[in-house]
């Protein structure tokens, strides 16, 4: 029965872009959620996130503003968050010598051996030292599983949600600065995502390509 569970989440899920305003997720079922992002793979373990948990209605109604995406969502979500990706996850900064070291307890002999294994990974095999933005989209790409899981794992406790990618960057950006919730030199804004209960249901259900249409299996 706990396929079919996921399955039934994975169906409930869509894209609410209007929520019941009068609903508030709980402290605990939203720890949840966050948990699930933090708990996330990522791409060489580098965790390249932070999460935003926007409640405040001032910086709300100015991200409305600028996100053509979230007119809906940010006036009635109950929770709404911002994911940030982070800029410095070059195999040799501080901020990978930091996770490595004093999180994941890698011991400083392993960590040299690593070093240049993650040097041509990101130099030779990915080529995502070409530019800074190519490391910044890298990084940004981890998000996104982060963003899923809680989606998903929202889903299965009965929460909605809407990922929003319809925002001005430069203009949120500038936003959080002043408010200063944003370091640009180490955060960029990665994708927002708005949680809570649904309004009212879809009015069409939802609707998938087949699965042969897209799965080709190679024995």
């Amino acid at each position: 029965m706990k396929k079919q569970e996921i399955l039934d989440a994975f169906a409930f899920r869509h894209a609410t872009k209007v929520f019941d305003p009068a609903k508030k997720i709980s402290d605990e079922d939203f720890q949840f959620i966050l948990e699930t992002g933090r708990l996330s793979p990522s791409s060489v373990g580098f965790e390249p996130w932070k999460f935003l948990v926007i409640q405040n209605r001032d910086i709300r109604e100015k991200i409305r503003e600028v996100s053509f995406g979230a007119q809906g969502q940010l006036p009635t979500a109950s929770h709404f968050v911002i994911i940030l990706a982070r800029k410095d996850v070059r195999y040799d900064s501080p901020y990978v010598k930091q996770l490595y070291k004093e999180v994941k307890g890698v011991p400083e002999e392993i960590f040299a051996n690593i070093v240049p294994r993650y040097r041509a990974f990101q130099e030779e095999d990915l080529h995502l030292l070409d530019n800074e933005r190519t490391l910044v989209d890298w990084a940004s790409k981890q998000t996104y599983l982060a963003l899923a899981n809680m989606m998903t794992a929202a889903a299965q406790i009965g929460i909605d949600s809407c990922p929003i990618e319809g925002f001005n960057k430069e203009k949120v950006h500038a936003i959080l600065k002043e408010a200063g919730l944003l370091d640009e030199e180490v955060y960029d804004v990665s994708v927002m995502a708005a949680f809570g209960y649904r309004a009212e249901d879809p009015k069409n259900p939802k609707v998938r390509r087949k699965l042969e249409d897209i799965v080709e299996w190679v024995n």
